[in-house]
């Protein structure tokens, strides 16, 4: 009990601390033996930028605007949105807009069908994917299709941006905090070997390895990048093409949001269990483990059974060192008890933000189990209502 007591404890240290500290000293030191290779920044090959959108009148417009003002040659960049299933004005504010193209059908099958049909559309080499409820830098595709100059990157992932103002609660800090240390691990990731996993706000792919992904993939970006990195190629970060999108305008609809794609990290982690084989590709199973599925599954569940752990080892030996640990452990859970009462109330205290943030994202890990075993999560999306 003790031995499982203690793993436990090092498997969530170093699942949410340990393996960024590892990360860093790792890239430090290939840093020191190898060089990056220099790129051509005046490279521009033909792309085409997909923006799967649903239900989106309110925003489709200064989406579309935006699109078009970014910095690169109009005649090497088509902007193709798809519409399936939009019930709203969505497709006719999208008719009367020069420069971008739209294709509908009535079937709402969900992100990775639609995508799915968007490629039979794509000719271009170069291929990038972004929400519709994000704004682009000007830059970003030049950014992005750089990196393919170098001949095994088969994706390059922008970075999500999560703005934040001064009245979001625990939704928007603890949203924000954890997309700053996700953006540092990715970076990381991708100097050390590749990102394990793409966030879908802003993704580019070389067309030619493209996958048709299930119909009802939930995390079509998560998925579709790592199948790529299954074939040899490596997806790289590039944190000067961003997409930029508000906080969840609460913690229930974050909440919502993290249930999805839990649901969606216990999907994958079944469908992409070959990667769990170290043999054929080594780094790439470590980076994915120890980034991904511990955080996905293990580290979630050990929490609970380390605090059980702890209450019978200070009821059995009553060590100081146990009582310490107990202690910490109820004063932090109820930190975060209390951060969701005065949430609830409107009532926001900065300092009880992250506490609440973490035990949320932990109870979205188990209830994302549950839905996903029970087959209860669709792969079409609902949007999480964003604050204005």
């Amino acid at each position: 009990m003790i031995l499982v007591f203690w793993l436990s404890i090092f498997l969530v240290f170093y699942t949410y601390l340990g393996y960024g500290i590892l990360l860093f000293f790792l890239v430090k030191l290939k840093r020191i033996f190898v060089k990056e290779k220099e790129l051509d920044n005046s490279y521009e090959p033909n792309v085409t930028l997909v923006i799967p959108c649903f239900n989106e009148e309110d925003f489709i417009e200064e989406k579309a605007k935006n699109c078009l003002g970014l910095e690169y040659p109009q005649e090497k960049l088509r902007i193709l949105f798809i519409t399936d299933g939009s019930s709203d004005r969505t497709v006719e504010i999208l008719k009367n807009i020069k420069g971008v193209e739209y294709t509908h059908e009535n079937r709402r099958a969900g992100k990775s069908a639609a995508e799915n049909r968007a490629m039979k559309m794509v000719k271009t080499p170069i291929v990038v994917f972004c929400d519709a409820n994000t704004i682009l830098n000007k830059e970003c595709i030049r950014e992005l299709v750089k990196h393919y100059q170098i001949d095994d990157v088969g994706a390059v992932a922008g970075e999500k941006k999560v703005i934040s103002k001064v009245a979001d609660g625990a939704s928007g800090a603890g949203e924000g905090l954890y997309w700053k240390y996700e953006s540092a691990l990715k970076k990381w990731d991708s100097e050390l070997y590749t990102v394990v996993g793409a966030a879908g706000e802003l993704i580019s792919f070389r067309t030619s390895i493209v996958e048709e992904l299930e119909e009802d993939t939930i995390l079509d970006d998560f998925v579709q990048s790592l199948r790529i990195c299954k074939k040899g190629y490596r997806v790289l970060y590039e944190p000067k093409a961003f997409a930029s999108e508000t906080a969840s305008e609460n913690v229930k609809e974050e909440l919502k949001r993290k249930i999805r794609i839990a649901a969606g990290g216990w999907q994958s982690m079944v469908r992409l269990r070959s990667l769990l084989n170290p043999f054929p590709h080594f780094v790439l199973t470590f980076q994915y483990i120890s980034h991904r599925v511990l955080r996905w599954s293990i580290s979630a569940l050990a929490l609970p059974l380390i605090f059980i752990l702890n209450a019978i080892l200070v009821y059995q030996d009553n060590h100081l060192v146990y009582e310490i640990l107990l202690m910490g452990q109820i004063t932090f859970y109820a930190l975060a008890i209390l951060g969701w009462i005065l949430e609830n109330r409107n009532l926001r205290v900065k300092a009880l933000f992250v506490p609440y943030y973490f035990l949320m994202m932990n109870y979205a890990v188990i209830a994302g189990f549950f839905r996903w075993l029970k087959g209860t999560q669709a792969a079409t999306w609902e949007r999480s209502k964003r604050s204005k």
